[in-house]
């Protein structure tokens, strides 16, 4: 079977298959989970030569491990419970979010818990579940995380970085771990912000020796205000100031704001009294609406926007600036101005440029 790029569609075309092959997905792996639960319990992998379904899923089915083991929980689920099935297939749930679910279903509250995680991501569903089922806080720890099998001693001159891994209860935050020079790449281990309540968090990430240096030096210094040292009160502390210091740089954030001297009309720079008007009002999200009328909403890398572009006369006023992600940014460049042309070096050629430069001599105005 030969399966093509369809680019003769048009894109309204193209829109509406992509959903109804979405919902024809939905459909099969709603069967498919039905089957797997039949065939679990028949335990017609024993027969088949596989000491267990998630054998069986991989080599015979060619699904990959996480595939395997998220439609087999799914399936022991909905063997309990089928409404789930029914649930996968029109898309109120999906199996990420069953397996996420499946522990915590009971006879008594299945509908209401199912009902309750209708249309909600990953994330969300697991925050449903611990305001529902709370657990105790974890034990804030900072460990030395061993060294690699087999790596080769290095002299102490060109030591390399360790590394520590901590524990927290509190916001979500997370940490890179520091690359080590001439060693085999360690395992890369994912940081974890699992929800425990409704208002606390599991937090754990691999830092750097470097960080953990300072982590320790400021529980040193704030021992008269922490004596406890609390990890999870610094690190809110830490990223306190941290956003208020991104917000005074990126949105001019200031609670004493002065009379600035504006932008001269013309001008691409935006005063500092106009970003802190528009991040307002625009709650610091993208403010792109999408013919349907969806908002994207989106927070990262947020740019500002002219409504009317710059190269055709836009000017930086409160009325005419909203926020931008910067793929809706680009988004509407295109829209504009048009797609970028490959030249013959391989590069695109210019285009007026839509991100707004800002004047840093205003910064504090």
């Amino acid at each position: 079977m030969k399966i093509n790029i369809p680019s003769h569609l048009s894109d309204a075309e193209l829109v509406a298959e992509v959903k109804s092959l979405a919902g024809r997905e939905r459909e099969a792996t709603a069967h498919l989970i039905g089957h797997l639960a039949e065939l679990d319990a028949r335990r017609l992998y024993l027969g088949a030569g596989f000491s267990s379904l998630f054998t069986y899923c991989i080599e015979v089915l060619r699904l990959s491990e996480a595939e395997a083991y998220n439609r087999i929980e799914a399936a022991r689920a909905a063997r309990r419970f089928p409404v789930i099935l029914d649930r996968l297939a029109e898309g109120s749930l999906n199996i990420t979010t069953v397996r996420v679910l499946a522990s915590c279903l009971t006879g008594e509250n299945h509908l209401e818990l199912l009902a309750a995680a209708s249309g909600k991501s990953r994330r969300e569903v697991e925050e449903l579940l611990a305001q529902r089922f709370p657990q105790p806080d974890v034990a804030s720890s900072v460990r030395k995380l061993p060294t690699p099998r087999g790596a080769p001693a290095q002299p102490l001159a060109v030591a390399s970085t360790p590394s520590a891994s901590t524990t927290l209860a509190g916001a979500p935050v997370t940490a890179p771990s520091a690359p080590v020079p001439a060693l085999p790449a360690p395992a890369t281990r994912r940081a974890v912000v699992a929800p425990l309540a409704s208002d606390r968090y599991e937090i754990r990430f691999t830092a750097s020796a470097e960080t953990c240096k300072k982590l320790r030096l400021a529980q040193d210094m704030l021992r008269h205000a922490v004596p406890t040292g609390d990890t999870a009160e610094i690190i809110d502390r830490a990223l306190t100031l941290l956003l208020a210091e991104l917000a005074r740089r990126k949105f001019a954030a200031t609670n004493r704001p002065r009379a600035g001297r504006g932008s001269a009309p013309g001008s691409r720079y935006v005063s500092a009294k106009v970003r802190r008007a528009v991040w307002i009002r625009d709650g610091g999200r993208c403010a792109f609406v999408s013919k349907e009328g969806r908002r994207c909403n989106e927070r990262s890398f947020a740019e500002f926007h002219h409504l009317e572009p710059y190269g055709v006369g836009g000017e930086a006023h409160v009325e005419t600036m909203e926020l931008r992600c910067r793929a809706h940014n680009n988004y509407e460049a295109e829209l504009f101005y048009g797609r970028r042309q490959p030249t013959r070096s391989g590069t695109s050629s210019p285009r007026p440029p839509m991100v707004v430069t800002v004047d840093r001599s205003i910064i504090s105005d």
